[in-house]
C-alpha cells in the first residue's frame, strides 16, 4: 500500500513489533554476555562472594538464633566456626570409614569401562569397532580435560588453581562472618539508598531471592542425602565395593539436578559392574532408576516446592551455558541462579498485578520485610 504523498510502504505491524523486540533482545544479549565475561576476568573475586552467598544462606537460622543469645560478633563466630567444625568431622568420618576406597574408585570405573568396552566388541549383538570406542573415549576425554581446565580459569593452571581457590575460600569465610554479623545493618543500609517508592519492591524482590536460594540449598541436599543412602546401601547388599565414596559421589552430583543424578547413578552401576559383576551391576541400575524416578515425580515438588519450578529443558540448557562459559563450577551455580531469576521475574509481575503498575504508597514496611531476610 502506498504511503499518501510519497512511494514507499507501510510496514506490517506485526514486523514492527518484532524488529523493536529484536534490537531490545540484542541489547539485553550484549548485556548479559558482558556480565558473563567480567564475572569470568574477575573469577577470583567472584568465587568468594558466591561462597559467601551460599553459606550465609545455610547459617542464617542458626546465626539469628545464636543473636537473640549472643551478641552479634560471638553469634556469628560461633555459627560459622561450628559449622566448619560439624563440616571437617563429617569429611575426616567418611575419610577414615573409606580412606583407601577413594583412591580405587577411579581405576575400579576404569576397569569397568574396559569391561564394557570388551563385551561391545566381542559379544554385543552391535556391529562395533575397537578402533570406534578408543576414538570415542578418546574424544571423551579431550573434553573432560577441556573442562576440567577451563573450571580453573582462562590463564590459571596446576598450581595456580589451587592457589587462587584456597585464597577464595578464605575469603569468603571472612566475608561469610561479616554477612552473618551486619547483615541486616547492611541490607539496611541498601534499603536507605533506593528511591523511597521502590523500597517495597526490592525487599519482595531480595525476599523472593532469599526464600528460592534456601529451597533449592535445602531441597538438593535432601535428595542428595536420600539418593546417596539408597544407593550405598544398594551397592552393599549387592557385595559391591566403594558404597561410601559412591554416596558422597551421589550426595554432591544432587546439586546439578537432572545431569548429576544421571552421572552418579552410571558410576554406581560402573562400580557394581567391576566389583560385583553384571548380575548386581543391573540391580544396581534398576534401584538407581526407581529412586530417581521417585525422586523426580514424589519428593523433588515437595521438597523443592516452588524454588524449583523448571522444565526439565531449561534445567539442562542453563547447565549446558553454565558449564560452557565456566567449566564445572559454572554447572554447579547455573541452575540455581536460573531459579532464583525466574522466581524473582514472577514475584516482580505479582508486585505489578497487585498494585496496579505502580510502585507508590508501598513502603511503609519495607525495613521489616529487608531486614527479615537474613533471619529467614
Amino acid at each position: 500500500m502506498d504511503q499518501p504523498g510519497g512511494h514507499g510502504t507501510v510496514v506490517n505491524p506485526a514486523i514492527d513489533r518484532l524488529a523493536a523486540y529484536s534490537w531490545r533482545l540484542l541489547v539485553i544479549a550484549a548485556a548479559l554476555a558482558g556480565a558473563l565475561w567480567l564475572a569470568g576476568q574477575i573469577w577470583v573475586a567472584f568465587v568468594p562472594l558466591v561462597v559467601t552467598l551460599f553459606l550465609t544462606r545455610i547459617l542464617a537460622v542458626p546465626a539469628a538464633w545464636l543473636r537473640k543469645r549472643l551478641p552479634a560478633t560471638l553469634a556469628a563466630a560461633t555459627a560459622l566456626i561450628g559449622f566448619l567444625l560439624l563440616l571437617g568431622g563429617v569429611l575426616t568420618g567418611i575419610g577414615v570409614a573409606a580412606a583407601n576406597e577413594f583412591t580405587d574408585l577411579g581405576p575400579t570405573v576404569s576397569r569397568a569401562v574396559d569391561d564394557l568396552e570388551r563385551w561391545l566388541v566381542e559379544d554385543s549383538p552391535f556391529d562395533i569397532e575397537a578402533a570406534d570406542i578408543e576414538r570415542y573415549r578418546k574424544e571423551a576425554g579431550d573434553r573432560i580435560g577441556a573442562a576440567l581446565r577451563a573450571s580453573g580459569g582462562a590463564v590459571a593452571a596446576g598450581a595456580a588453581v589451587a592457589a587462587e581457590v584456597t585464597l577464595a575460600l578464605v575469603l569468603g569465610l571472612i566475608v561469610t562472618f561479616f554477612a552473618l554479623k551486619d547483615g541486616n545493618r547492611f541490607l539496611g543500609w541498601v534499603r536507605d539508598q533506593l528511591p523511597e517508592e521502590r523500597r517495597e519492591l526490592a525487599a519482595r524482590l531480595a525476599a523472593q531471592a532469599w526464600r528460592t536460594l534456601g529451597g533449592y540449598l535445602r531441597g538438593a541436599a535432601l535428595l542428595g542425602l536420600v539418593e546417596g543412602i539408597v544407593i550405598a546401601v544398594a551397592l552393599t547388599l549387592v557385595g559391591a565395593e566403594l558404597a561410601i565414596p559412591m554416596a558422597l559421589v551421589t550426595f554432591l552430583a544432587a546439586f546439578v539436578p537432572v545431569v548429576g543424578a544421571i552421572v552418579a547413578g552410571v558410576l554406581a552401576v560402573l562400580v557394581a559392574l567391576a566389583t560385583a559383576g553384571g548380575t548386581a551391576a543391573l540391580v544396581v541400575a534398576a534401584v538407581a532408576l526407581v529412586v530417581q524416578q521417585i525422586d523426580n515425580d514424589v519428593l523433588a515438588p515437595v521438597v523443592y516446592g516452588r524454588a524449583l519450578e523448571l522444565h526439565p529443558v531449561i534445567v539442562l540448557l542453563a547447565i549446558l551455558a553454565g558449564g560452557s562459559a565456566f567449566g564445572l563450577p559454572g554447572s554447579f551455580l547455573a541452575v540455581p541462579v536460573v531459579a532464583v531469576a525466574v522466581n524473582v521475574a514472577a514475584e516482580a509481575r505479582r508486585y505489578q498485578r497487585a498494585t496496579g503498575g505502580s510502585a507508590a504508597g508501598h513502603g511503609a514496611d519495607d525495613a521489616e520485610r529487608l531486614g527479615a531476610i537474613s533471619d529467614s
